[in-house]
């Protein structure tokens, strides 16, 4: 049961890390322009 408990652990930190990594590279507004983009290709203004 503990080696699950250490494997979430692990898990979850490397996500946090990722997370932090991704914002830290602004991919936030990268992925908001792509999201808009779309949104306005499918009701047809774009």
């Amino acid at each position: 049961m503990k080696k699950v408990n250490i494997a979430t652990a692990v898990l979850f930190a490397a996500a946090i890390a990722l997370i932090i990594a991704g914002i830290a590279v602004d991919e936030p507004a990268v992925v908001l322009s792509k999201a808009i983009n779309v949104c306005m290709e499918c009701i047809g203004i774009g």
